[in-house]
């Protein structure tokens, strides 16, 4: 499955999947490599998608000014 092609839900389920595959231990080395190799991209595109709607939120985010002010998000206790 080719990364780019994918939904983030899309990527986290199938990246949920490889993870899974590794754990269990019972695929070829080619096959695991092939996999994690799989699964680094996933983490990339996520990472990305996570990072710009992050941006998107920050900017979304008006100050006194009515200027975009970074707001950080309350810790749950």
């Amino acid at each position: 499955m080719a990364a780019k092609k994918l939904t983030f839900e899309q990527s986290l389920a199938r990246l949920d999947e490889i993870v899974k595959a590794l754990e269990r231990g019972d695929r070829p080395l080619e096959e695991a490599m092939t996999l994690f190799e799989e699964g680094t991209g996933l983490i990339k595109s996520c990472g990305k998608v996570l990072d710009d709607a992050e941006q998107k939120v920050v900017m979304l985010q008006k100050g006194p000014d009515g200027q975009p002010a970074e707001v950080p998000f309350e810790e749950e206790a």
